[in-house]
């Protein structure tokens, strides 16, 4: 083991301390000063190399300075491209907006028309719900426990983390709460609890204008909606007249192996959000996708200055070239199942832990029982060189978040690292009691 993350130099990061606010999380799991990174690899001021599980929180799906994007986007600055534009029209944007029509909507059938929000995921929900809100005439969006939306007020009205939510400051309003699909026992169906509330006059429930739904939960805890309950939710949203709402900010672009995490379950929202890796090589850049007869915006109606960010629709579109044929997702799929396999492996070496694998795709990881044991494994694996993170409300699972662009031998390598991690913090749990964590997670990028 490295001396990783211990600063020799002394404290290399007081100037961080003095000036940046204490609101600052990742650099407390992370304790290095990062130099340059590539595709899946990073390195620090010392130049010790950390192996990237961890993604810019799922903003990096194609790698650290990918050479295609890299490519693109020097060419277009050099040649005094536009960078800011809030909604004009540019050829950038025409160029992504053609391709985003011609390789993924059509494809698939989809006919979505897209709006431009903002830079950010938050900023996508917040359009959404407004414009879930504006098309129906009702003001209230049924979100799921353990959910997670983003922090500005609307999306925190719909996120079940308890410590977000307490960053209000404010009530949340105009949202209800309903139990995600599992949250009451694997064999409970709580699409039949939400019907009933929705059906009977006494519950209290009126009619929402939508319902807002993460097909996988990355910050909550990878907790995986199955096909089923999403059907019979989807069939809800349309029997009482709401809309249906996927945020795939963190789990769009391939993350769970297709290109829009709904896809293998047969349902069309009406609304889709999408940022994190929509920008490609990890500028700001969302979308909110909206069935045509749901654009009802007048102009200005809803705006963002930094909407027009033309060099994330010139990676955005390069990227895409990565959909053009089935091959990408296939490799998804075949390192996912090398993932799964893995991760089964861990968990079965440790019975005593009483661990669990969850997620699909490339969002995978282990759920510990113990408290503090998710974050101690993240603490072990940072020291041999594996950066990643915790998730769920209370830290409860290590999560394995790689680029999608990572390669067979170094995913091996990196969950090798992972697996010496379980080991020592099981070791360590043998002896003394591990602290509670509340966890990273909730990055909305």
């Amino acid at each position: 083991m490295t001396n990783r993350g211990l600063l020799q130099s002394g404290n290399e990061l007081t100037v961080f301390e003095e000036l940046e606010s204490e609101v600052r999380s990742y650099c407390r799991s992370f304790p290095a000063v990062f130099r340059k990174a590539r595709d899946w690899t990073l390195w620090d001021r010392e130049g010790n190399a950390y192996i990237d599980f961890f993604a810019g929180a799922g903003a990096l799906n194609y790698g650290h300075n990918n050479a295609r994007l890299k490519e693109k986007l020097i060419r277009y600055v050099q040649s005094n491209g536009i960078s800011h534009s809030l909604d004009m029209a540019t050829e950038a944007k025409e160029t992504f907006l053609r391709r985003f029509r011609d390789v993924i909507l059509r494809p698939r059938g989809l006919a979505y028309k897209a709006m431009f929000p903002g830079p950010t995921g938050a900023n996508a929900v917040e359009a959404a719900l407004k414009l879930a809100r504006k098309a129906t005439g009702r003001t209230d969006v049924v979100g799921f426990t353990n959910a997670f939306h983003g922090m500005t007020l609307g999306a925190l009205a719909v996120t079940g983390n308890k410590f977000k939510r307490q960053g209000a400051g404010v009530p949340l309003q105009f949202a209800v709460m309903m139990p995600y699909d599992g949250f009451c026992g694997k064999h409970v169906d709580t699409t039949d609890y939400l019907d009933s509330m929705l059906r009977d006059s006494g519950s209290g429930v009126a009619k929402p204008a939508a319902v807002i739904v993460e097909t996988l939960q990355g910050e909550g805890g990878l907790n995986a909606a199955g096909g089923m309950w999403l059907r019979k939710l989807e069939a809800l949203c349309r029997e009482h007249g709401m809309l249906l709402i996927v945020d795939d900010v963190q789990m769009g672009c391939g993350r769970t192996g297709p290109f829009f995490s709904f896809e293998p379950f047969g349902i069309e929202p009406d609304i889709v959000c999408l940022s994190k890796s929509i920008g490609g090589y990890g500028l700001p850049m969302s979308l909110v996708l909206m069935k045509p007869e749901l654009d009802l915006w007048r102009p200005g109606e809803h705006n963002g200055t930094f909407r027009g960010n033309n060099l994330a629709f010139v990676c955005a579109e390069e990227a895409l070239g990565y959909w053009e044929t089935g091959e990408f997702e296939r490799r998804i799929r075949a390192k996912a199942g090398m993932l799964a396999g893995e991760l089964d492996s861990i968990v079965a070496k440790h019975p005593q832990l009483r661990a669990e694998r969850r997620g699909r795709g490339l969002m995978q990881g282990i759920a510990f029982p113990a408290e503090g044991m998710a974050e101690a494994v993240c603490k072990a694996a940072f020291r041999r060189g594996l950066i990643m993170e915790t998730s769920g409300t209370d830290g409860e699972v290590a999560k394995v978040m790689p680029p999608l662009t990572i390669d067979d031998a170094s995913l091996l390598r990196g969950l090798k690292l992972l697996e010496q991690s379980v080991d020592e913090a099981a070791g360590a749990s043998r002896t003394t009691q591990l602290p509670k964590t509340a966890g990273n997670g909730g990055e909305r990028a």
